[in-house]
């Protein structure tokens, strides 16, 4: 079972978010909510195009009851979404279950669906606000150490706004979920292979001048066995 909270601050699920199948996964606290989706780095977003579905991966950030995305205002994909109903999914695959059967082989996993209209955001400090919040959620403390946007970068950039109103959380934790008989048969191993994702020794740009340290909103992600000798 999941370890959050469900009675604390509550999602408010429609008819399109609530759980048909595996209801006592269901997590019900909105800190869940956020949580999957701070922890993740690549949603996938449901579109409808020229009639029939297509799902995109992209980066995106929160911001309190938003999400945001952004890309090219040429992306027929980007444009097809605005003011359009849209589908937004973040999953983490925590491990593989091993169980006794086939049929109750698993994962354990968080998984967050949203949906929504996604609203062109046209405010300019919404804008600068929200590619600050896209960029440092992938890349926390990068923003102020690089370049920023230029006028031309900006004009050439859309960002969309889905609200968080509308969204369920499904949580599966835990070991096999094995027949009696094929627990009492024995001689099949069963449990839980754990993954996880760690960040790998950083590898500075082949144009990279010398002397340049590492900095340290990459440093801090990485292993101390991951970093580079110096």
């Amino acid at each position: 079972m999941s370890t959050y909270d469900v009675h604390r601050n509550p999602l408010s699920p429609t008819p399109r978010t609530t759980l048909t199948r595996a209801k006592e996964r269901g997590v019900t606290d909105r800190a869940a909510l956020d949580a999957v989706l701070d922890a993740g780095l690549v949603c996938h977003l449901g579109v409808l195009l020229g009639g029939s579905p297509v799902v995109l991966p992209t980066i995106y950030g929160r911001v309190g009851d938003t999400v945001y995305l952004h890309g090219s205002t040429g992306s027929g994909n980007l444009r097809a979404a605005i003011d359009s109903e849209i589908s937004l999914t973040v999953t983490h695959v925590d491990g593989l279950v091993y169980a006794r059967s086939a049929m109750h082989f698993s994962m354990n996993y968080r998984c967050a669906v949203i949906r929504g209209k996604a609203v062109l955001v046209t405010d300019e400090a919404e804008r600068d606000n929200a590619l600050r919040v896209i960029v440092e959620h992938s890349a926390p403390g990068a923003w102020d150490r690089v370049r920023s946007p230029s006028r031309k970068e900006m004009a050439a950039t859309m960002v969309l706004a889905l609200d968080l109103t509308e969204a369920s959380v499904k949580v599966r934790s835990g070991g096999p979920s094995d027949d009696e008989g094929d627990i009492a048969a024995g001689g099949v191993w069963a449990g839980v292979l754990p993954l996880r994702q760690v960040w790998g020794e950083p590898i500075p740009a082949d144009n990279l001048e010398p002397g340049i340290d590492l900095p340290v909103d990459v440093a801090v992600r990485v292993t101390p066995s991951a970093l580079p000798e110096r």
